[in-house]
């Protein structure tokens, strides 16, 4: 089913009206919708099921059959602290992390990062939207301004789990499985091109981060990323 995001200003009574330009260009041209076709809008709360109930050259207005809650996000929190990677790089990975289902992503920079960022790209959250629309979720995934490696909010998390090739035992399952609290928040970190320096890792360790390891194979880091969140995401879901 067609999918289209809104805000809560969209909503008025029992309508949705659709003013954004480029939505309207993309139902109308793209999508060629037509009144009575039932297309579905989110929120990043809710899911509405609507049917198009007119359609003028500026605007759409979609009549809301049902509303309902979100039932595709994960029951626990899980989030991604990313090292920045080149252009496409990061673009792949926010897109793929939104559509598996992770909360928020963290950007940061470290000691081996390529790229030095002091603030999002704003094609960042574009991205994630698209992504949102083809996976039909619901929530936004909250992409946060980039952070320097010491600075990722680590404390606030039941588990921070960080893949480390120099870990050969370890994997995240078997971490999971010996965690006896209950876990509603999990952070994982994944490095950028260059890798962490042991003097990063140890600095993570000393501070309740655990080293995983992902198999015998070095995976790039947007591989990584993908990987680590799939395994979460299907353990908790």
């Amino acid at each position: 089913m067609i999918s289209v995001i809104i805000t809560k200003e969209n909503i008025i009574g029992d309508s949705i009206e659709i003013t954004d330009k480029n939505d309207v260009n993309h139902l109308k041209n793209a999508f060629r919708v037509k009144i009575g076709e039932h297309i579905r809008a989110v929120d990043g709360e809710k899911e509405y099921l609507c049917e198009v109930s007119n359609i003028e050259k500026k605007s759409l207005e979609l009549k809301i059959l049902e509303i309902k809650k979100d039932n595709y996000s994960t029951k626990i929190q899980i989030d991604a602290a990313i090292g920045i990677l080149k252009n496409d790089k990061m673009d792949l990975t926010i897109q793929k992390l939104t559509e598996i289902g992770i909360n928020s992503i963290f950007p940061f920079t470290s000691k081996r990062s390529v790229v030095k960022l002091n603030e999002k790209k704003e094609k960042w959250d574009l991205i994630s939207k698209e992504a949102l629309k083809q996976c039909q979720g619901v929530k936004f995934i909250d992409i946060k301004e980039p952070l320097k490696l010491e600075e990722l909010p680590v404390k606030e998390y039941d588990l921070v789990l960080i893949p480390y090739e120099c870990e050969l035992d370890q994997t995240i399952m078997k971490v999971v499985k010996k965690i006896e609290k209950k876990l509603e928040k999990i952070l994982y970190i994944i490095g950028p091109e260059g890798g962490f320096e042991k003097e990063e890792v140890e600095l993570l360790k000393a501070r309740g981060v655990i080293p995983v390891s992902l198999g015998k194979r070095i995976l790039r880091a947007e591989t990584a990323s993908i990987v680590v969140g799939g395994i979460l995401v299907n353990e908790f879901e």
